[in-house]
């Protein structure tokens, strides 16, 4: 409460606004109230203009109604306050001056941001399920198209000499499929419907199996350190899905530095608390790994940051990107059980944190990849049962296979396939399946063929992973599974692989 005489001078401040006003104020003329309440400072600096003032428009005959002003009083943060009150007069009409009572909404208006910022982010969170929902319904059919774009143009190029201007074309056609297939996949990322092979690593090693492909994508001109724990606890998670969020991070680094920097790669032990949960809404406390990525590049602004892992939000020109990439770390970090956090200033570099649930079992050494036989050498004379329901798909699968000196018995979905197990008496060596199918789905579909035949092996094929064989896309244990679009090569591979 403050009130002044009919002067302007003060003449009573309650206990509260004594300490907002400093304990030496003393009556002051209307012509001295710029300088005297210079309490009122929007943003830390500049006074608010005396006509501003509550009291001040009171005393000048203004009915002041819930007005609502930010002040920053002398030593102390903001504060939101909300004002009323008038002129005084006597019973004869004669003014004595104004009070004015000012209530304190800080709190309220702190509440109502943070619910603003929780729609928001609901808000957010829907848009990306929705950006999800519609990347799972395409997925399927769609990689069915680029399956057999990549498989006919794949037979082509076997077939074709490479001076011969039709081999020129099916080389392109398979690349455009690739780039095609590219997107498929980060849009599946990013919606966290990837087929995930979980397994307990070091974060460590995986760092430094990578560390030589890194420095490949970043080029000459930016130095790559690390600062690696000596004892890191372990995760769960995919370590090709942690490679692809690496890889994205690190081209993103060097693309914010084009005249060279430091990329620094940090891993590090946390034990989260209650104090940090409160402060990153989303987070539970626990122990976890933390994954820090930082570059000395052009930084990003607040609005940037906001905005980072929006799918086809991009801040590259037309052309130079799909505005996927770190939707695509997203989803992966979300898929593994994670968190990731983005800390930048324009000029001063960028940091993403990346915090990964410690596992409780025992880190397992990562297999270092060899090469197979090489796609001349693959082949053989077993017996495949084939069910897909795409006809495009399957006359190319058949033909592939059967030029490969398989025998393939083809079918277009599950009911004719139990048909067609059931009438045949010769071995099946293997089902090759589609998951998702009409009728009967793939995996209910392999069951019933196993109670005839026990120990029949089943390779799956979707272009994602349906719940009928993960959970929360995580792959079954024992479940053989290939993403389409499936090469030709692929496919030959796995099938090999399989039958040893």
């Amino acid at each position: 409460m403050v009130a002044c005489d009919e002067r302007g001078g003060l003449t009573f401040l309650n206990r509260v606004a004594r300490q907002w006003h400093a304990p030496e104020a003393r009556p002051l003329q209307p012509e001295a109230w710029s300088s005297a309440y210079d309490l009122y400072l929007p943003d830390g600096q500049t006074p608010l203009p005396k006509e501003s003032v509550p009291l001040y428009r009171a005393f000048q005959g203004e009915q002041v109604l819930d007005v609502e002003i930010a002040i920053v009083p002398k030593g102390q943060p903001l504060r939101h306050v909300l004002c009323s009150g008038g002129p005084l007069f006597d019973a004869e009409g004669k003014k004595l001056g104004a009070v004015v009572a000012m209530y304190d909404i800080t709190e309220r208006r702190q509440a109502e941001q943070k619910l603003r910022e929780s729609e928001a982010k609901f808000l957010q969170a829907q848009k990306m399920e929705a950006v999800g929902r519609l990347a799972g319904g395409v997925a399927h059919d769609f990689n069915n198209i680029l399956t057999a774009i990549y498989g006919y143009s794949e037979v082509i190029l076997t077939k074709v000499p490479q001076d011969h201007r039709a081999y020129y074309c099916a080389s392109e056609i398979r690349k455009a499929a690739e780039r095609a297939a590219a997107l498929t996949q980060q849009l599946l990322a990013f919606s966290r419907k990837q087929t995930l092979r979980l397994q307990v690593v070091s974060l460590n090693e995986l760092i430094q199996n990578l560390r030589k492909m890194l420095e490949r994508l970043i080029g000459e001109d930016v130095e790559l350190k690390t600062a690696l724990a000596d004892w890191l606890w372990p995760v769960k998670v995919d370590p090709n899905r942690i490679g692809q969020v690496l890889m994205n991070l690190a081209v993103n680094a060097r693309d914010a530095m084009p005249r060279g920097g430091k990329l620094l790669l940090e891993t590090q032990n946390l034990r989260v608390g209650e104090n940090y949960v409160q402060q990153h809404p989303g987070t539970a406390a626990g122990e976890y790994v933390m994954l820090a990525v930082s570059d000395t590049g052009t930084g990003m602004d607040k609005e940037t940051q906001s905005r980072l892992f929006e799918p086809f939000f991009t801040t590259k020109e037309l052309g130079k990107g799909t505005g996927l990439g770190l939707a695509t770390v997203y989803g992966i970090v979300k898929q593994c059980g994670g968190n990731i956090w983005v800390y930048s200033e324009p000029g001063k570099g960028t940091t993403f944190k990346i915090y990964l649930p410690r596992a409780q079992e025992e880190a397992v050494a990562l297999k270092a990849t060899t090469a197979g036989p090489s796609i001349e050498q693959v082949g053989g004379k077993e017996t495949f049962l084939l069910v897909e329901d795409d006809e495009a798909v399957r006359n190319l699968m058949t033909t592939v296979l059967e030029e490969k000196g398989y025998k393939v018995l083809a079918a277009g979905d599950g009911e004719e396939a139990l048909h067609l197990f059931g009438d045949y008496s010769g071995p099946v060596d293997l089902l090759i399946t589609d998951m998702v199918m009409p009728k009967i789905n793939g995996r209910e579909m392999a069951e019933k063929m196993n109670q005839k035949r026990p120990g029949l092996k089943v390779l799956y094929m979707s272009g994602y992973t349906s719940n009928v064989i993960a959970h929360q896309n995580v792959l079954d244990s024992g479940v053989e599974f290939i993403e389409k679009p499936v090469t030709v090569e692929a496919l030959l591979r796995k099938i090999r692989e399989m039958l040893g």
